[in-house]
């Protein structure tokens, strides 16, 4: 199943799949179902100290990929929450936008396992992510 822009907000609860966090970082979900997830966020405003892509704005982009297909994959009335994530990152990024795209591992009944490759404006690797969510009942 793929959602479009309103069902992808109805199934989160708001109007921006990566919630107030998200939205402040100006993230955007552009494809999502319960095997692939793609979305972006502008490196500006999402920075360190030294002008580069802050790590951590890098594992926001890759958990809430993960998160929202692993909450499609879990439907109506089950919710999913990160348990682990871990980055690798391979790359410094200083402008333009970073685009995450998450793909599914393992889908089961109670955990669902994400690899998340996130590149820039240029297609080159920036960070390499694998994200675990619980799925449970709301």
């Amino acid at each position: 199943m793929t959602l479009d822009a309103e069902q992808l907000a109805e199934l989160m609860g708001n109007t921006n799949a990566g919630g107030g966090l998200g939205e402040r970082m100006g993230l955007e979900v552009s494809e999502a179902s319960a095997k692939r997830v793609v979305g972006r966020m502008p490196v500006s405003g999402n920075t360190q100290p030294y002008g580069l892509l802050h790590g951590g704005a890098s594992c926001v982009l890759a958990e809430t990929l993960g998160s929202v297909g692993s909450a499609i994959h879990a439907g109506e009335g089950r919710i999913a929450v990160g348990i682990e994530i871990n980055a690798t990152h391979h790359r410094s990024a200083t402008e333009g936008y970073v685009t995450g795209v998450a793909t599914a591992v393992h889908l089961g009944r109670t955990l669902a396992t994400w690899d998340i490759a996130i590149t820039d404006d240029e297609g080159r690797r920036v960070c390499t992510s694998r994200l675990t969510c619980l799925l449970r009942d709301a």
